[in-house]
């Protein structure tokens, strides 16, 4: 295949994800849902986080940044960050606990009932992701999971399943950003109204 051919059969395969989106009726209710849940929780002072590994990661800290500085408009932050930024703590306890700890050691600390943690997986099988949800179950943390077409082990302990219906990384990721940026929109026109 040349290069010509791969761009348009990825940027096709990029608009069938979109498209299978668009058309299930349950996914488009369970963003809706997730749109819900996060401006309660801003809205009765609690903190939304977000956590993955690898790419997840880059777009979790992608969305915390979104929530936390602004989106369409200037206005007050909505307090939400991401559990993977300090390299301190993540080398320190990685090497002392192992890395499936990472995220549920620090959301035993910082999370508090009504808060949100939400969880970034292609696979939805993340160790670590899924010792953070165990945790969040504990401690009454609302946890939303954003995976591919299966929810992997993930489904089964959140409390709100966000799973694309595709099964490719790379359009699995494209997907999360997407849905990541209409979560953030609406979340801050729920709140603030609209700026734009």
């Amino acid at each position: 295949m040349d290069s010509t051919a791969m761009i348009d059969a990825r940027l096709g395969a990029h608009l069938d994800t979109m498209a299978r989106i668009r058309q299930d009726a349950d996914l488009i209710a369970a963003i809706a849902r997730g749109i819900d849940l996060m401006t309660a929780c801003f809205r009765n002072g609690g903190r939304v986080y977000f956590c993955g590994n690898g790419g997840s990661a880059a777009d979790a800290q992608h969305l915390a940044a979104e929530f936390s500085g602004r989106f369409y408009f200037d206005r007050p932050v909505l307090p939400a960050d991401a559990l993977h930024c300090n390299t301190s703590y993540l080398t320190a306890v990685g090497n002392d606990y192992g890395y499936e700890q990472v995220f549920a050691r620090l959301i035993s600390g910082l999370g508090r009932k009504g808060d949100i943690l939400v969880g970034l997986s292609t696979s939805g099988n993340s160790a670590n992701i899924l010792r953070a949800f165990e945790v969040c179950r504990e401690k009454g943390v609302t946890t939303i999971a954003m995976t591919g077409a299966s929810g992997g082990r993930m489904k089964e302990l959140a409390d709100l399943l966000i799973n694309i219906p595709a099964t490719d990384t790379p359009r699995i990721q494209e997907a999360h950003i997407t849905v990541g940026h209409i979560l953030c929109e609406r979340v801050e026109d729920n709140i603030f109204g609209s700026g734009k």
